[in-house]
C-alpha cells in the first residue's frame, strides 16, 4: 500500500521535529552541564521526551498506515498537529539559538 501524500507530509514534519529536538537536546546539555539547574534538565528531560515521541510517529506512519489509511480526517489532523508542533520547535529552536 503506498503511503499517502497527507501521511507523507506528516512525516517530513516529523523528521524536521526531530532535527530541531536534537539541536536543542544538544544546546540543553551543554547548558546543564554548565549550569545544573533544575530548569536546564527540565528543558533536557523536555526534548528527550520529544524526541522519542517523534520517533514513534515516523515509525507508525510507515509501518501502521493502515491506521491513518481509512479517514482523511484522521490523517489531516495529524499533519496540523505535527505542523503545529513544528512551529512551537522553530519558534523554540531559533529563541535558544541566538
Amino acid at each position: 500500500m503506498a503511503m499517502e501524500t497527507t501521511i507523507q507530509a506528516a512525516s517530513v514534519l516529523a523528521a524536521v521535529n526531530i532535527i530541531f529536538l536534537t539541536a536543542l537536546s544538544v544546546v540543553w546539555l551543554r547548558n546543564y552541564r554548565t549550569f545544573r539547574t533544575p530548569l536546564v534538565l527540565g528543558l533536557v528531560a523536555f526534548s528527550g521526551v520529544m524526541l522519542v515521541e517523534n520517533a514513534l510517529a515516523l515509525y507508525f506512519f510507515f509501518t501502521m498506515q493502515s491506521f491513518y489509511s481509512g479517514d482523511p480526517h484522521v490523517q489531516e489532523a495529524v499533519l496540523v498537529l505535527r505542523g503545529l508542533q513544528l512551529v512551537a520547535l522553530g519558534f523554540l529552536t531559533y529563541v535558544t539559538m541566538r
